[in-house]
């Protein structure tokens, strides 16, 4: 017999390539090691052809592909196996939860912002004098009520002059009153509360941003010497957030479509304290809960996916049944990987799907309004 390893003498693991040192981290090698045990780097001293790199990436391709099916057939077929596999350490035969997860939901919200062609709607966005939302205080605020006394006053004089009446003649009363004395003005905002401040104070940052070549906060400092406070700022950045909604809405929803992967990461940990709480007497730990989660996440965004592509091409909307579907398999896998009766897993089921629409709705609140102020 030979005591000749047998390993496949192919390209750079060819025998005559083999080191005896681990050029990564130093290792002492055997000729037999094709990879360093330490690091992991393949033993090789031949230097890298575009034959040898390619050759690694379609054998890694390959080798993912195997690690996706397998993946894909746990989801879609048992319910739950594929989070009992992987936290009793079969993780090497399955795509990382995470990874997997945040590839998906890009993938979808890619196809979503592709097809959803939302640049279009910028169109419809106003390139006027008057924006689309044509006054604040249809996001809550109101205006004219925490100006002082002594300003209304002043203004009522100005309101006398033929100057002022020209003025009006180029825009708005309010717009005209602003910009007739913008340092004035400001200063004159006065209220108890941050609150009752920023009404005004959006409505004076729109005006001037809208009128009188503002393109960001140094330029009001230095033209009308706005103090430069954090609630300023925020004022400043709100108001141009939402003249800009109104300017190009398609723009302004594909931005936040583009965000959705990310926001999703920010609530499913949230999301996963819920479930450890309704399963605290069971032996699992946080991270069990959350790799859960991470999987009956996936399932949503293939499902979503697969439906996505049967409307697109076949011009039909069948989205309720991939959401039935989804919802009776999220009840299957929580039966299965928890083990609990029927009744239990039943009323833990309606709390946590409460939870999860919960956060979710309260995740988008935060990055639809995060997203006005850095868009």
């Amino acid at each position: 017999m030979s005591d000749k390893p047998t390993i496949v003498l192919k390209g750079r693991f060819r025998l005559e390539y083999r080191g005896t040192e681990c050029l990564n981290c130093g290792h002492p090698l055997q000729v037999g090691d094709k990879f360093c045990p330490n690091c992991s780097q393949a033993n090789s001293t031949k230097k890298l052809t575009l034959k040898d790199f390619f050759d690694e990436f379609f054998s890694s391709l390959i080798s993912y592909d195997s690690k996706l099916l397998r993946t894909l057939s746990a989801l879609l077929i048992s319910p739950g196996r594929i989070t009992k596999d992987f936290i009793k350490g079969k993780r090497a035969s399955y795509t990382n939860p995470f990874r997997f997860l945040l590839s998906l939901s890009i993938v979808y919200f890619l196809m979503v912002n592709y097809g959803g062609n939302y640049e279009k709607w910028d169109k419809y966005g106003s390139k006027s004098e008057k924006p689309l939302i044509t006054s604040l205080s249809n996001w809550g605020f109101s205006y004219g009520t925490d100006v002082s006394p002594e300003l209304n006053q002043q203004l009522d004089s100005l309101a006398q002059s033929d100057g002022y009446e020209n003025f009006l003649e180029k825009g708005g009363k309010r717009d005209s009153l602003i910009l007739l004395n913008p340092q004035t003005y400001f200063n004159a905002i006065s209220g108890p509360s941050f609150s009752d401040r920023l009404g005004s104070k959006l409505e004076f940052f729109e005006t001037v941003i809208r009128k009188d070549s503002i393109y960001d906060f140094e330029g009001t400092n230095r033209k009308y010497g706005i103090p430069s406070t954090m609630e300023n700022r925020f004022s400043f950045n709100a108001a141009n957030g939402i003249l800009r909604l109104n300017q190009q809405p398609g723009t302004f929803f594909s931005t936040v479509i583009s965000k959705l992967p990310f926001a999703i990461f920010f609530f499913l940990p949230v999301f996963a304290l819920f479930i450890w709480l309704a399963y605290i007497r069971k032996k699992y730990n946080y991270t069990d809960h959350l790799i859960f989660s991470f999987h009956n996440t996936s399932l949503l965004f293939i499902l979503l996916i697969i439906s996505y592509l049967i409307e697109w091409i076949f011009d039909r909307d069948i989205n309720w049944v991939f959401l039935i579907v989804f919802c009776v398999y999220l009840f299957i896998a929580m039966y299965r990987f928890y083990r609990q009766g029927i009744f239990k897993t039943s009323v833990k089921y309606v709390f946590l799907n409460a939870i999860f629409f919960i956060l979710a709705t309260f995740s988008m609140i935060v990055l639809f309004t995060g997203n006005i102020f850095t868009f």
